[in-house]
């Protein structure tokens, strides 16, 4: 089934997508904050990043595959793919996301990269506008009812 094998390329990019959006996210933040990028700031992407890994770290503790293996898994047996075997860009992604070694060992790294994340929280901290009604000078409220 070509429809199998596209959807699983398709999941593998997404699913490296979504690796490179912590990995690169967790960098920015750090060169971000040492050269004082705004943006890095920024409280939704912020909590989306921690948010992110904060679901591979549970996900790890509980002892749960990712739903984005499984999926892929599945639908290569559907398309009759024993080992992998993409297109290009597939079979590149599927190279940078997945390693091979002991269970315990990425628990230990999610764990891990997921307490950088959090302790960027303290370090370089995002930034929640401030209520603009706090911002406005007395002069500038309404005048009194007569």
């Amino acid at each position: 089934m070509i429809w199998a094998r596209i959807l699983a390329d398709l999941i593998v990019v997404v699913h490296a997508t979504f690796v490179a959006f912590v990995v690169l996210g967790l960098a920015a933040i750090l060169v971000g904050a040492v050269l004082r990028w705004r943006w890095v700031r920024n409280r939704w992407f912020r909590g989306v990043h921690l948010a992110a890994i904060m679901v591979v770290v549970a996900e790890s503790l509980a002892g749960v595959a990712c739903p984005l293996t499984v999926w892929e898994d599945q639908l290569r047996r559907q398309a009759g793919q024993g080992g992998y075997s993409g297109d290009f860009l597939g079979y590149w992604a599927h190279r940078l996301i997945f390693f091979h070694g002991e269970p315990w060992m990425f628990t230990v790294a999610y764990v891990t990269f997921g307490a950088c994340v959090l302790t960027t929280f303290f370090l370089a901290p995002p930034e929640y506008p401030r209520r603009a009604m706090a911002k406005r000078p007395a002069s500038a409220s309404a005048p009194p009812i007569a």
